[in-house]
């Protein structure tokens, strides 16, 4: 397993973090290539309990290098905070276990504003933004209009840049939307206070990964959310505005010859959901809360209730296609333990028809589930570490989920801890 991506199948918070902090006692370097601080992969180890927003999972092992690709969109006031969370538990974060691309673009404080302001203006129609500013921050990107973090080595360059940039934005601020404008000076004391913190860390990441590669070095790619979320092959326009797919982990990483050896795709046993848009297995009133309670589903970003239901074999099998997934990890097999018998989405109706394939955007708010019910195995689960120690009824559903897809389950999660895992 030379260079491994691990990746979301479904709407995200599928266990990602749990993952890479598992399989990364196998690799060298771990590189988050997308996305911000609007999602958290949550991470419970010998350390503790966290949620990470903008660290790379492996920063819990003594040894790895994490890296930050230029595809990520670098809050340097977040990304502070959450190293001096996890330094004051232990987890040393210094510029020999943690580099950051100067080709990464920042977010900068409008970008949070400009967010707030757009859900506001949306109002009913909001596409329910955690309010990180991820969406200004890629338009913005996508316009060249951002700051690189390697501008911050060049001060003289960087007030340069700031002013024209500012002059701008703040066209948009006070026109569109009737909100104050940003102060220069407030913005660059800002860049110098959290700007100051990470230069140790900015470096040409795309070199180190080059090299780390041609000295046989490990590299592990982390995404953020999952397939049905990105941008292109998402639930549009209810999807991130990056490309949580595995194919766009080279480019995001700063290492765009990267190839990689194995996608491991991750899924949860059930359905679950953050956000806006459709989603079509959603279960409501007691249903639904006995599910949340049981899979503490709660998002690690916002705290907000998750929307659940039952695992969504078309949804799923559509992801495992964008991801090109080669192997896929099963988490919280566990929380399904109460269920006498456990309900799978086989098929789609739409407008009496049924179809196994994920319609066009358009047609998901009309698509309503084709249950199948498997037995359920009404015992506690997460003692368990070998396959054939697991109740035959939480094999056969694996086994049932597997042929659905079409990809081996090698890895099967019945609890948040590292050891909580069954090898295949």
């Amino acid at each position: 397993m030379s260079n491994c991506a691990i990746v979301g199948i479904n709407w995200g918070d599928e266990g990602k973090g749990r993952m890479v902090d598992l399989l990364t006692e196998r690799f060298d370097v771990v590189v988050r290539y997308q996305g911000g601080g609007n999602a958290g992969h949550t991470v419970i180890n010998e350390k503790g309990k966290f949620a990470l927003h903008l660290l790379p999972s492996g920063i819990f092992r003594p040894g790895v290098v994490n890296v930050l690709g230029n595809g990520v969109a670098l809050d340097l006031e977040n990304l502070w905070k959450e190293m001096e969370e996890v330094a004051e538990k232990g987890v040393p974060v210094t510029p020999e276990n943690l580099r950051v691309s100067d080709r990464a673009s920042l977010l900068l404080p409008w970008h949070r504003e400009l967010d707030g302001l757009e859900e506001a203006r949306l109002a009913g129609n909001k596409f329910g933004s955690t309010l990180q500013g991820i969406a200004p921050f890629y338009s913005d990107k996508f316009q060249k209009k951002t700051i690189l973090a390697g501008e911050l080595l060049y001060p003289k360059h960087l007030e340069e840049h700031v002013r024209n940039l500012l002059e701008w934005k703040n066209l948009t601020l006070t026109g569109v939307y009737g909100a104050p404008a940003v102060d220069f000076t407030d913005l660059m004391d800002w860049l110098e206070e959290f700007g100051g913190h990470l230069k140790p860390y900015i470096c040409d990441t795309g070199a180190f990964l080059r090299s780390a590669a041609g000295e046989g070095k490990h590299i592990l790619f982390e995404a953020q959310l999952g397939a049905l979320r990105d941008l292109d092959y998402g639930i549009h326009p209810y999807t991130t505005s990056s490309n949580p797919i595995a194919a766009y982990a080279p480019v995001g990483s700063g290492f765009p010859g990267a190839a990689l050896d194995e996608v491991v795709g991750v899924v949860k046993a059930y359905s679950s959901c953050v956000g806006e848009g459709p989603f079509t297995c959603e279960w409501f009133g007691e249903e639904a809360d006995m599910l949340r309670e049981a899979g503490n589903e709660y998002g690690a970003k916002t705290g907000r209730p998750r929307r659940v239901g039952p695992i969504d074999i078309v949804a799923t099998r559509y992801g495992v296609r964008c991801q090109n997934a080669t192997a896929l990890a099963l988490t919280k097999l566990d929380v399904l333990s109460y269920m006498e018998q456990i309900p799978v989405c086989v098929r789609y109706s739409i407008n009496g028809a049924e179809t196994d394939e994920f319609p066009f955007p358009a047609l998901l708010p009309e698509a309503k589930p084709v249950y199948e019910y498997l037995p359920g195995w009404s015992c506690d689960i997460s003692g368990v570490r070998r396959w054939e120690d697991l109740p035959e009824a939480a094999r056969n559903y694996v086994a049932y989920l597997e042929k659905a897809l079409g990809v081996p389950f090698r890895y099967v999660s019945v609890g948040p801890e590292r050891d909580e895992i069954i090898l295949r």
